[in-house]
């Protein structure tokens, strides 16, 4: 039998990935920029929007899997997942421009309207997001065109990462006119105009392929027996809390490093004027990324998928334990190690979401049952998990080690933010690598899994 009969055709992966690229105008935000807004811009404590981050996660636990499970149940002309890019871009939109509005209430008040537009944003990101992630799982049934199609989702991704870190500070700048209140709102306004454009782009250019196998029944509590029974899935969950602990605690702390730290220490090299901005900074790293992404494909073939996700998950992270001794002056080296830590940090993302619909077919390969929604649901929630402990330990520690937004910090604020960026960072990231030894699922053996699924369901409809 032919393995790879099943192709996808350049339009659709290119239109699937934009979908992530409108996700990654808001999510990159939410990495890079949102305790810094909640700090610097909004007027929240470090403390409070740490503690805010990791409490929203309560509802999630029941929000993501919930939403998956009404995802594999829905059907309609246009499927079970498309439809929800359809109807949710809008609200996607919107909701995400109230969350970076500054309203002109006490302290009170403004912690209680972040903690209710947080959590709505959160709420429509699942949404939105876990139909959305399914959609891979379904648009064909060969693990390596999967891949494929996650490379081109997170070129995507990341080029909206560029966007993020590229030009916010400027935009806002531009919009707020010396106010960045002003200016932060306006240049949301702009990320979501794109943003509902990419999504209805999205929705209009894919297709579903891959149906349950013939005769499932619905049973809620056999889909959430059978999630927690699937050690491939369980392994890639925890390795994503770390790796996105690690991702969004490095991203978080960043702007802090660059403003309070860094401050105006810049060289000229090569007849080029390098400037430590944050712009510059987060940019140099996710070119950097999105260069190690768009070799995913190569390093899988040479390395399989865990080696690769793993490997190079520790090695990104480990690397940041070199900021903890470089000074302010050693603008090259500074560069230098953010570079190579966004490298090798490309191809992981890539592979997490790809190696998440494995685990789906691995589940219908070992239980009989296919419940994609709820495995890509449950996945975002260990993502999700991995986002808010990130933020919190990173807000905990600011406030821990004597953080005052605005201020010229003390030496142990200055000592808490390196500590955050370099040591924290790296034995959180190394975890998450170190787990994914024990993952079961390597490129031959999904191929065997491939095989089998396939026989199956053609003897399934021969049957029938």
């Amino acid at each position: 039998m032919q393995i790879n009969s099943e192709k996808i055709s350049l339009k659709e992966k290119v239109g699937y990935s934009l979908g992530d690229g409108a996700s990654n105008l808001f999510f990159q935000m939410f990495v890079n920029f949102l305790l810094f807004f909640y700090t610097d811009v909004f007027g929240l404590p470090a403390a409070v929007a740490g503690t805010m981050f990791l409490i929203t996660r309560i509802w999630d636990a029941v929000n993501d899997p919930i939403m998956g499970m009404i995802a594999d149940r829905t059907k309609t002309r246009m499927g079970k997942f498309r439809p929800y890019i359809l109807w949710l871009a809008i609200p996607f939109g919107v909701i995400g421009v109230f969350m970076f509005i500054t309203p002109d209430f006490d302290s009170t008040g403004k912690i209680i309207y972040a903690y209710v537009t947080y959590t709505l944003m959160m709420m429509i990101y699942t949404a939105i997001n876990v139909p959305y992630s399914a959609l891979m799982g379904v648009i064909t049934s060969n693990s390596l065109e999967r891949t494929s199609v996650s490379s081109f989702r997170f070129v995507a991704a990341y080029i909206g990462l560029l966007v993020v870190t590229g030009t916010t500070e400027s935009l806002v700048e531009f919009f707020g006119n010396g106010n960045d209140q002003v200016g932060w709102q306006w240049t949301i306004t702009c990320f979501a105009v794109v943003s509902i454009i990419l999504w209805l782009i999205t929705y209009k250019t894919t297709k579903e392929r891959v149906e349950p196998p013939k005769g499932q029944e619905t049973n809620f509590k056999k889909d959430g027996k059978d999630l927690f029974a699937n050690v491939p899935w369980l392994l890639v969950a925890g390795a994503t809390v770390f790796q996105l602990t690690y991702i969004v605690a490095k991203a978080s702390v960043m702007p802090y490093y660059v403003k309070y730290y860094l401050q105006e220490h810049s060289i000229d090299l090569f007849g080029m004027h390098i400037e430590l901005s944050i712009s510059y900074f987060l940019t140099s790293g996710a070119i950097a990324t999105l260069i190690g992404a768009i070799m995913t494909k190569w390093f899988v073939k040479k390395l399989d998928k865990k080696t690769t996700y793993g490997g190079f998950l520790a090695i990104s992270a480990a690397s940041c334990f070199l900021f903890f001794f470089l000074e302010p002056g050693d603008v090259v080296m500074i560069y230098a190690v953010n570079i190579f830590s966004g490298f090798f940090l490309g191809p992981v993302s890539v592979l997490q979401w790809a190696m998440y619909t494995d685990t789906a077919d691995y589940g219908e390969w070992k239980f009989g049952r296919r419940a994609t929604g709820l495995i890509m649901s449950a996945s975002l929630f260990a993502l999700k998990l991995g986002v808010a402990i990130g933020g919190a330990l990173t807000g905990w520690f600011l406030a821990i080690y004597g953080f005052e937004a605005n201020q010229v910090q003390t030496a142990e604020a200055i000592h808490g933010i390196l500590i955050v960026l370099s040591i924290y960072t790296a034995v959180i990231g190394v975890l998450g690598g170190i787990l994914m030894i024990f993952y079961p699922l390597n490129n031959k053996k999904m191929e065997e899994i491939e095989i089998d699924l396939k026989a199956r369901r053609l003897e399934t409809s021969t049957v029938e």
